[in-house]
């Protein structure tokens, strides 16, 4: 099964410590060897990097370690591959365009039987169930929005939306547009906020920590949320099975 990583945050902040725990989960510390990916919202620009090598082997995921880019909302993900052939076009996340803007999403679970009617403005490129979902997740939110919905307009049509698909398996997953992130459970998903008065932090998958009160202010506020805690010494919270939440500002609303 694929993990997931996702960030939310009320400034600029980067992801380069969470990442660096995660990118392990890519064939050091776990199984999930077929390719990895991560996008950054910039305003309307995005960042997206996708390698069909192993994260904890890939040049990329190195660069992205070492590279502090900067974003509000961040989506990342390491791919064990259920369906679809370990390539390029098969790893997540995906983007696409809506109404002017640019849309993220990555998946871990597995869909069965989930051959949705898709119309010309959205089709998938690669073999995989999730990008077929995300293409009609965007397809199905494009009917019901003549523009862009606020954040709680978009998160009452994704939980119509989301048991129509969830039915047909696992169907954990982030989605992102640089306003807020979307996380949806159906077997495990976590998140963490952190906010002033701000501690120190040890990741679970690499001997590396960071006092988190050294590189922020008072008002900073993140959230991340990953299929499986990535620290040791952080009250995370477990999603509960069918459970949507919206990240805005780095904090659940």
């Amino acid at each position: 099964m694929c993990q997931l990583l996702g960030m939310n945050c009320n400034t600029p902040t980067d992801v380069t410590f969470s990442f660096a725990g995660f990118a392990q989960r890519g064939g050091r510390t776990d199984e999930h060897v077929d390719g990895w990916g991560i996008a950054f919202f910039e305003g309307l620009g995005l960042r997206h990097f996708v390698d069909h090598l192993p994260a904890c082997e890939s040049p990329v995921a190195e660069l992205i370690r070492r590279y502090p880019i900067k974003s509000r909302n961040v989506i990342a993900h390491i791919r064990k591959a259920t369906q679809g052939h370990v390539a390029l076009e098969n790893c997540h996340p995906f983007v696409r365009e809506l109404w002017g803007r640019y849309w993220v999403f990555a998946h871990n679970g597995d869909l069965q039987d989930f051959q949705p009617r898709l119309h010309a403005s959205f089709r998938p490129v690669g073999s995989t169930d999730s990008e077929r979902a995300f293409c009609w997740l965007m397809q199905e939110m494009w009917k019901s929005h003549a523009g862009v919905p606020s954040v709680e307009e978009l998160t009452l049509t994704l939980r119509e939306l989301t048991p129509s698909i969830a039915k047909h398996g696992r169907f954990n997953f982030l989605l992102s547009n640089g306003d807020a992130l979307w996380a949806h459970c159906s077997t495990n998903l976590w998140y963490v906020e952190r906010k002033h008065p701000f501690t120190h932090a040890h990741l679970a998958d690499e001997d590396l920590s960071i006092d988190f009160a050294q590189h922020t202010t008072r008002d900073d506020k993140v959230a991340v949320v990953v299929t499986a805690p990535l620290t040791v010494n952080e009250p995370w919270t477990q999603f509960a099975p069918g459970e949507l939440k919206v990240f805005v500002d780095g904090q659940a609303v």
